[in-house]
């Protein structure tokens, strides 16, 4: 089969047996173009629990799925490749988490939405990379324990000086990797362009850009921005996808080395798969996770909107 054939019978299946069809925006191309919903991890979650469907395929990585079923517990949904895990997300467990609040006793916990939804049942709040300095502003605590990425936290506590923060040593290894020397050498190669990075990167390279935000505002960003090139500090597929959705615009990548195999692991092969019950896996979680993983979630609603 070609890629569209696959494609094609993609969409027949999914319209046949009522499937709503999420992809991160770390996809690849092929995968957005077959998908009801493309986008942030949280903003894909909310999505699905409003769309009609009773079945749902994450592409994405494992907590996306987790969310994804702790908004729609009523629903059937599907991690496209079981396989496909958040190297952020699982550094950190339940056991480090409560010896850390321990060193911490007067502080709140508030996690990156980049956590497994055990861990958030734990926490006090969870954030978005482009909710968490509203959110930590809002929070009723002076001091904030900020896991499980420490470059998101510095950034959050550089635009909310007045609250004191802990962190904990983890983060993206993609994004994590980047360094100053990447910066000047993107520069270098591309004067004219702008440079927008996700905060996620560490302080040294997002002192250097033109805008800092979460991938959908990146996105937001370059396409209504006046200017004509750009080099995009996040994962490679934002250039791609940036390129098909503005031709007359260059974007160029920061570094090679800003891919993410877990989110390459899903294929559209995966995708029809579970569309035909032979791939995928069936997201389930115990009840106290989900309660104590909503919760938290829930906070997030109700202090970020």
């Amino acid at each position: 089969m070609t890629i569209r054939e696959i494609q094609e019978e993609i969409l027949r299946l999914k319209k046949e047996k009522d499937f709503c069809i999420l992809a991160h925006a770390y996809q690849g191309q092929e995968i957005l173009e077959i998908a009801d919903y493309t986008g942030d991890s949280y903003g894909l979650s909310v999505q699905a629990s409003k769309a009609p469907h009773q079945n749902i395929i994450m592409c994405g990585v494992r907590f996306m799925a987790e969310t994804c079923k702790v908004l729609s517990p009523e629903k059937t949904v599907y991690l496209a490749n079981p396989i496909a895990g958040c190297p952020m997300a699982e550094q950190l467990d339940l056991e480090t988490l409560e010896i850390l609040k321990e060193q911490h006793p007067d502080h709140a916990v508030v996690a990156y939405i980049n956590t497994t939804s055990e861990l958030k049942t734990a926490c006090d709040v969870c954030v978005t990379s482009s909710s968490a300095v509203q959110i930590c502003k809002a929070l009723d605590a002076d001091k904030i324990l900020f896991i499980p990425d420490p470059n998101l936290g510095h950034y959050v506590q550089s635009q909310v000086p007045e609250k004191e923060f802990a962190f904990y040593r983890g983060g993206c290894p993609r994004h994590f990797i980047m360094t100053e020397a990447d910066v000047k050498k993107a520069k270098a190669a591309h004067p004219d362009a702008l440079f927008l990075v996700h905060p996620e990167c560490r302080p040294e390279v997002t002192a250097h850009a033109d805008y800092i935000g979460s991938t959908t505002g990146i996105m937001a960003y370059a396409k209504k921005s006046d200017a004509k090139e750009f080099i995009i500090g996040t994962e490679n597929s934002i250039v791609q996808h940036l390129q098909f959705e503005c031709p007359e615009k260059k974007f160029y990548p920061l570094s090679v080395m800003l891919t993410c195999m877990n989110m390459k692991a899903t294929t559209l092969m995966d995708v029809y798969n579970v569309l035909r019950g032979i791939g995928g896996e069936k997201m389930e979680l115990p009840d106290d996770v989900m309660k104590g993983a909503r919760r938290c979630i829930d906070e997030m609603i109700r202090l970020g909107g």
